[in-house]
């Protein structure tokens, strides 16, 4: 009991923090690295149910506006790529106050590559879910709030987030943005 009341605190802590909030803020150290190439894809990606509308276009640019915006503000001298696929996303509807309030979600892979070593960093895709920021609050849902294009720049804002968290912990665990190309290890 005690482990799921963690679980479900954790979960609803992360839902909360808004992506962007701490943008205006200095980057967290992540060593060396530069993002050259920031790619979207997203051809297969599921709608989940009750989810409003949008385009494969409106997925990828949401995406790689989001991550542009949080790791242009690296400047390192060793470049990296990143390469996210969109796999399925839930932009909520309204629902019925205090009984339904549908959230948002999106779901991605991420594969990093180190460009000095000509080597992906991930051999297998990191996958990212991400939940909408409960910023107006857990009995209304976003659907009542923020149309589908806002719900959408949010997921990916906590989505950039969440990458930032993954590279912040692979550089601290295997030190893939310190040192030299030759000092990475790969995660298996």
């Amino acid at each position: 009991m005690t482990r799921l009341f963690a679980i479900l605190v954790s979960v609803t802590m992360l839902a909360a923090c808004n992506g962007a909030r701490d943008l205006q803020d200095a980057p967290v150290p992540l060593g060396d690295f530069h993002l050259v190439h920031n790619i979207a894809v997203a051809p297969k990606a599921f709608k989940g149910p009750l989810s409003r509308e949008v385009t494969e276009e409106e997925l990828t640019k949401a995406l790689t506006d989001a991550t542009a915006e949080r790791f242009g503000r690296y400047t390192g001298a060793r470049d990296y790529h990143f390469g996210m696929s969109i796999e399925g996303y839930v932009l909520a509807q309204p629902g019925i106050p205090l009984v339904f309030a549908p959230k948002s979600i999106l779901i991605i892979n991420l594969t990093v590559w180190d460009d000095a070593k000509n080597l992906k960093l991930t051999p297998e895709p990191h996958q990212i879910t991400v939940l909408e920021s409960l910023d107006q609050g857990p009995l209304v849902g976003s659907g009542y709030t923020k149309s589908a294009q806002e719900q959408l720049k949010n997921l990916s804002q906590n989505a950039a987030k969440q990458i930032e968290t993954f590279l912040v912990k692979q550089n601290k665990e295997k030190g893939w943005f310190n040192g030299t190309a030759e000092a990475v290890v790969v995660t298996e």
